[in-house]
Parts: C-alpha cells; structure tokens; sequence
C-alpha cells in the first residue's frame, strides 16, 4: 500500500509543472493541479464502469466530461456554414473543398 493518494499529483510531476514556462505564477500551477485532479478523478470513474461493465456509460461519461475540441478546420467549416447565405455558390464551393482538403 502506498502512502501517496492516487489523486494527489507526484513530486516529478509538480516539479515538471513548475518548470514549465507557460505557467508563470502559482495561481496556473494551482488551476493546472485541479485539471489534472480532476482528470485523475474522471478516469477512476470511467475505468470502475468498466469494471462493472457499464463501457457504454463510460464513454458517455467521458465525452460528457470532457467534450472534443473542435480543430481549426472545424471551426472554419461551421463559420462557412454560417455565412452560406452571403456567399456566391462558386465562392463557397472552393473554400469549401480548400478547407477539407486540410489535415485536422
């Protein structure tokens, strides 16, 4: 048995996050830390239904959890949806197959 809750982030892990540049400051660490908590927490969760088997309920439970971000193509796709209507039919059509000839 370990002394170490599975939820509490490791001594290598804190240290990784401190030295990370992109989180200046103790109030990125400590929002990074709940992330990680709480993705800690949604994985137990997920694997227990497993377990029970309830695996189409876990992935329920994970896409609800934490939903796909959509990619920059996404995004470009659902605002040429949106403006359609604006758009001449050729215009639209080459913008159209440009963006989906794009990688995700």
């Amino acid at each position: 048995m370990t002394n170490q809750h599975p939820i509490i982030p490791s001594t290598e892990l804190l240290v990784q996050w401190c030295m990370d540049p992109k989180l200046d400051g103790w109030r990125l660490i400590a929002t990074h830390s709940a992330q990680w908590g709480a993705d800690q927490e949604l994985e137990a969760c997920v694997n227990w239904l497993d377990r029970e088997g309830w695996s189409g309920e876990s992935q329920q439970l994970r896409a609800a959890r934490r939903p796909k971000l959509w990619s920059l193509k996404e995004q470009a796709l659902a605002v040429l949806d949106d403006c359609s209507d604006r758009l001449e039919g050729a215009h639209e059509n080459t913008i159209r197959r440009a963006l989906e000839a794009l990688d995700d």
